[in-house]
């Protein structure tokens, strides 16, 4: 399925040509350009707006040592913690982790926080994913999950990176290609505005049976 493009003064916004179950939004953008930020202030609006909602998923951030990031973590939306992935940890297990550049991958850690937070319930209102990448999908059962949501009728919002060199990760060119999901490219020029476009579509999402 091809997907529309639409140019706008803020950047653009790909979608779908057809609308089905599996409404999902997926922020990309070049790393440390803000998509984390913008997912966080937009659950807080929306916890603000809807009090009652129950947001479920996860978020990346750096861990760093002395100024020097050393690895990733995941945290959940309310506060739990595991270790996704370190340059300085040296085990005789660790040595059997996949790598990212320099980074080893513990997926058994990942997936202990990760995989219960997308188990859909019945009173879930919106899952976040932060993100869907190299390290994630190391997971053999990170995207199956994430596929799970997108055959839900609950809304997915979730950050995936851009192409390097070109080439895109085959999940996400096949989430990019879902044909539920609206794509906001973020840069530093629209990253201050791109929250009012985003939130009040997911807002509406939100609203439909």
């Amino acid at each position: 399925m091809e997907l529309g493009s639409v140019s706008a003064a803020h950047g653009s916004v790909e979608s779908g040509t057809m609308a089905g179950v599996g409404k999902c939004i997926l922020v990309t953008g070049p790393p440390g350009v803000g998509k984390t930020t913008l997912i966080m202030r937009i659950c807080e609006n929306l916890k603000l707006s809807n009090p009652n909602i129950k947001l479920q998923g996860f978020y990346s951030q750096e861990i760093r040592q002395g100024g020097e990031r050393v690895g990733f973590e995941v945290v959940t939306l309310d506060g739990r913690r595991a270790r996704l992935a370190s340059s300085t940890i040296s085990s005789p297990e660790s040595r059997q982790w996949p790598a990212v550049g320099k980074y080893k991958v513990d997926i058994a850690s990942f997936e202990s926080l990760v995989l219960p937070e997308l188990k859909i319930r019945e009173d879930t209102g919106l899952f976040i994913v932060d993100e869907v990448s190299k390290m994630e999908l190391f997971s053999s059962y990170f995207f199956p999950a994430i596929l799970n949501i997108l055959q839900s009728n609950i809304p997915l919002l979730a950050t995936v990176p851009i192409p390097k060199f070109g080439k895109d990760i085959p999940a996400v060119v096949r989430l990019k290609n879902h044909p539920g999901a609206t794509i906001f490219t973020l840069d530093k020029s629209n990253r201050d505005a791109m929250k009012d476009r985003i939130y009040p579509q997911l807002a509406g999402m939100l609203l439909k049976p």
